[in-house]
């Protein structure tokens, strides 16, 4: 059994606990969950906490709601979706065992989270593939494009040292953000792969770090002191959330 063509991704796994995935999705779905213990194991925890909900509180989903409380639009909306996503969150917050970023209680809508992290995709997959004008201001100038971007954006901004994981700073740029101007980095590795940092401000306080993929690009994307992030590069997730790790650690620790 070989993985999918087309990586399994967060909602998706989701939609498999809760019965709701494509049926010609589920194969692919079951393949990578095959190969991926780790996935496997979250999606059984999920499960188990569902049924757990199920049997707590089915009876109070089959109560009739009180015409106090009846709104329409609320009441004609399916209920179903509510133990798998209260499951997921359970399990999500059990499993990081209080520790570091992980255990970061999720605040931000999905909406803004999928929003912006599509913003980032695509400002990734704009320029890492520009040989001449991939930046705007080139890694030599770092102080100055940490100043700038600062100034621009609203808060402090840092480039990252990645250094120590084969990542040298190309430079950065400013882009618009969906509240207010973005920064952008890009980072190169000795064999050529680009990886890019976007920041933009974000409603939410802090929400956990979490990986999805696309058109050949990975993502990691987290939330912290109303700035969100999106550590985008080739799909390789294991050194997606290395790199990533690196950049929360540094924004903890002020640069």
């Amino acid at each position: 059994m070989t993985d999918p063509k087309i990586p399994v991704t967060e909602d998706e796994l989701h939609a498999y606990v809760d019965n709701e995935l494509p049926a010609e999705r589920r194969g692919d779905v079951e393949a990578w969950l095959a190969t991926h213990p780790d996935c496997a194991e979250r999606v059984r925890a999920w499960r188990e906490m569902a049924e757990a909900l199920h049997a707590r509180y089915d009876h109070v989903v089959d109560e009739v709601v009180p015409k106090r409380l009846e709104i329409e639009r609320l009441v004609s909306r399916p209920r179903r979706w509510m133990y798998g996503a209260v499951a997921a969150t359970l399990a999500a917050f059990i499993c990081g065992n209080g520790t570091g970023w992980l255990a970061r209680t999720l605040t931000a809508t999905p909406s803004a989270v999928e929003s912006l992290t599509t913003d980032a995709l695509d400002a990734h997959r704009l320029y890492v593939v520009e040989v001449r004008h991939p930046v705007e201001v080139p890694g030599s100038e770092r102080d100055h494009l940490q100043t700038w971007l600062t100034k621009r954006c609203g808060w402090e901004v840092r480039a990252p040292k990645l250094d120590a994981s084969g990542l040298k700073l190309v430079g950065g740029r400013l882009l618009p953000g969906p509240a207010g101007p973005a920064s952008f980095f890009m980072y190169e590795s000795a064999s050529g792969e680009r990886y890019t940092l976007y920041a933009s401000r974000s409603k939410s306080g802090s929400a956990q770090m979490r990986y999805t993929a696309a058109e050949n690009s990975g993502a990691m994307y987290w939330s912290e002191n109303q700035v969100s992030y999106v550590l985008s590069g080739p799909m390789d997730k294991e050194k997606l959330n290395h790199v990533a790790r690196i950049v929360y650690d540094q924004n903890e620790k002020g640069g």
